[in-house]
């Protein structure tokens, strides 16, 4: 571990105007605030911050990025607060601590309750400051690194798990790869020790029986470079042993059949030099066709600029050469954090616009689940490139679609796109692009995002804004059918309903808009009778609970008394299906139709024969219901249904695919009689094009 001195003199080698007193105070902060906490290693748990400031000595970072680096766990970890860091380091290292602080409490929350707004937060902290995640990043390099003295297995792969899913992409997002590639390392020891192993040892057995066979090529390499006049600095290395591994699953390969494990870098003096080189190389050895890529005068979105290449070497080996600058080296294993040590005064805000699309894409997700899909999509990072008629470059993801760079572009412009040319041919927007197309987006005015591009486009904010907008237009039309059986409610009150009323309902029902009332009705969140008391408290009073059909609860024959039972979800049995009950020891017996599929996969369980014993309310039918989508087609439905007196209990739509749009309807019926009416009404409307009863 540091001490204190050496961490100071380490800041005041490359920075002699940083303020010592400040440094020396956050390292006695931390220490003091840590007090006698210890870490899984049963090291003093202030030695954690203090290494982590060590990472960001050998960025060269600024001197609240070190003090933040410091501080970064009091906050968390202590009685400390960012009132007492704003105190004693000022604003700016507060801010920072703040920052990191909100990804750490996301950390700690189950994977399901994570809150969009907290890491909606921390991007935003990160964007307007890139110095949180170079903080963060240290923070779970240091982490990996003592990994190993976690004693449970499976909290060290949870731990591994979210590194490589999150974090070392992260890292390659700003161009970190030293940091990403140890991440990357010291997860797969967790995650897949076994294949860890296995390469590993195959790498020890290469590196003993290869006779110095990389220093001869990388000699080799500098050897006809020098005999062109160009003076290089060449060395060579092993691939990373989990970039095998990815290589060897993603190409369903052996270790044997993955012929580039080795690779060489060759470091010029100028930009010039390096295409120079390049057609050295490519003169003296054979390249091999499709693996030269030009990151010079293409930058990856990260900044990383160098030139790709792979040779066949004497003996039928083929090795990856890298050519770049010492400037292009020095900013590609460090990206921002270098960028940020050498022009601290020059924020490198073009580099980490991908940050403002992982904000518009959490304001955009629904839940937990499809938040993390999303953000993982947009870190991964294969990429194309892409241009617009005008020139102006997009890189996405291979297996980019025409709607995925429309979304790239302009979230307006997706929303109204209807078409598309590449390299001026009208083209179907499910054709993947290829690297260097030209594609420009025709849009409608009318137009907006269709449901079926969900099965092909591929970023997640393209996925992102389909959803929103997919749910925004469900949204305004339950709230349609919701309006219409207003009107039928609101007529049998004892009162005319005028605005007031409407108003001080919404106040009672705790709603701000006319809207928020009628989506609730129209999905069937609020029942008739609340509706009723919020419109006119006490008119309800005198009403019966229930429709005189339903005042029974549904009874079941064949039971024994005191055993519970629930009707299948699956098959959704009403009065007057047959029915027959399946029960496992210990639990509820649950009730099918006869013809019920999910009957096939319960062989093994007791059967009971069932009946119903008299006709009651409660039962559910749900309906599979296919509608042209025009204005009006929903409204008409829910006509149906109350002509029918049945009530909606939930409306979901399925699929959009215009002029069709197909929904299933949860309906509270008396029975298969009355059912089957309702299936007849709607098979009889011109707007409806199919009903069924699921």
């Amino acid at each position: 571990m540091l001490r204190q001195y050496e961490l100071v003199e380490r800041v005041k080698e490359y920075d002699p105007d940083a303020d010592e007193a400040m440094l020396n105070r956050a390292y006695v902060y931390t220490v003091q605030k840590h007090g006698t906490q210890t870490r899984a290693s049963g090291d003093p748990y202030f030695s954690h911050p203090v290494e982590v400031a060590g990472l960001m000595t050998d960025l060269r970072l600024d001197q609240e990025t070190i003090a933040t680096a410091l501080l970064h766990d009091t906050v968390e970890d202590t009685l400390a607060t960012i009132e007492d860091i704003e105190l004693n380091f000022g604003s700016k290292v507060a801010r920072l601590v703040d920052g990191v602080t909100k990804l750490s409490k996301i950390e700690q929350m189950p994977e399901n309750e994570r809150a969009a707004e907290n890491l909606r937060k921390f991007l935003l902290a990160m964007s307007e400051d890139i110095r949180v995640l170079l903080v963060k990043l240290g923070d779970r390099l240091h982490n990996m690194r003592t990994l190993h003295f976690i004693k449970s297995p499976e909290k060290r792969r949870r731990i591994a798990r979210e590194t490589m899913d999150i974090y070392a992409p992260l890292a390659e997002r700003v161009g970190m790869y030293e940091y990403m590639r140890e991440m990357q390392l010291l997860a797969f020891e967790q995650l897949e020790p076994e294949g860890y192993a296995t390469i590993t040892n195959r790498l020890e057995q290469l590196r003993e029986g290869d006779g110095g066979q990389v220093d001869a090529i990388a000699l080799a390499i500098k050897q006809a470079l020098a005999e062109a006049g160009l003076q290089v600095e060449v060395s060579g290395r092993e691939k990373h042993p989990f970039s095998i591994w990815h290589k060897m699953s993603e190409r369903h390969v052996s270790f044997e059949q993955v012929s580039d494990i080795m690779a060489f870098r060759v470091i010029t003096d100028d930009e010039a030099d390096c295409y120079r080189a390049l057609g050295v190389l490519h003169t003296t050895w054979q390249f091999l066709p499709g693996k030269f890529k030009d990151y010079i005068s293409t930058p990856k979105t990260n900044g990383y600029r160098s030139l790709h290449t792979s040779l066949m070497y004497e003996n039928s080996m083929r090795v990856e050469v890298q050519i770049r600058t010492r400037e292009m080296h020095r900013l590609n294993e460090f990206g921002l954090a270098a960028h940020w040590a050498y022009k601290q005064g020059d924020r490198p805000d073009g580099q980490v616009g991908w940050l403002r699309d992982l904000i518009e894409i959490v304001d955009a997700s629904h839940d937990a689940e499809e938040l993390l899909e999303h953000t993982r999509l947009a870190i991964y990072q294969d990429r194309i490139f892409a241009f617009t008629p005008k020139g102006a470059l997009f890189q996405l993801p291979i297996g980019a679609t025409p709607v995925d760079f429309a979304f790239a572009v302009h979230t307006d412009l997706g929303a109204q796109t209807v078409g598309a040319k590449i390299n001026g041919r009208h083209m179907p927007l499910r054709t993947p692009l290829a690297n260097g197309d030209v594609v420009e987006i025709v849009k409608g005015k009318d137009a907006e995002p269709q449901l079926s591009w969900l099965s092909y486009v591929v970023t997640g904010k393209a996925r992102a804004a389909i959803r929103r907008a997919v749910r925004q237009k469900e949204r305004a039309e339950v709230a349609e059918i919701g309006q219409k059986l207003f009107g039928v409610i609101a007529d049998r009150v004892p009162a005319k309903i005028g605005k007031k009323a409407i108003r001080h309902a919404l106040e009672r029902l705790e709603m701000e808009e006319e809207d928020d009332l009628y989506y609730a009705i129209g999905a069937a969140k609020i029942t008739d009778r609340e509706v009723m008391e919020a419109l006119v408290p006490g008119c309800t009073e005198e009403l019966p609970e229930q429709p005189e059909w339903s005042k029974s609860e549904l009874s079941i024959r064949g039971l024994t008394a005191g055993v519970g039972y629930e009707l299948g979800t699956c098959c959704h049995p009403v009065p007057g299906d047959r029915i027959v009950g399946t029960r496992r020891p210990g639990e509820k017996v649950e009730v099918h139709t006869i013809d019920c599929h999910a009957l096939a996969s319960g062989i093994d369980n007791d059967w009971i024969d069932l009946s119903w014993s008299k006709r009651a309310a409660g039962a559910i039918g749900r309906l599979r219901v296919t509608l042209y989508d025009r204005p009006g087609t929903l409204a008409e439905t829910t006509a149906i249904f109350a002509q029918n007196h049945a009530n909606v209990r939930a409306l979901a739509q399925i699929q959009n695919d215009p002029p069709f749009g197909s929904y299933e309807m949860d309906l509270e019926v008396q029975d298969v009689a009355h059912l089957n009416r309702i299936l007849s009404a709607l098979r009889a409307s011109d707007s409806i094009v199919g009903a069924e009863r699921i």
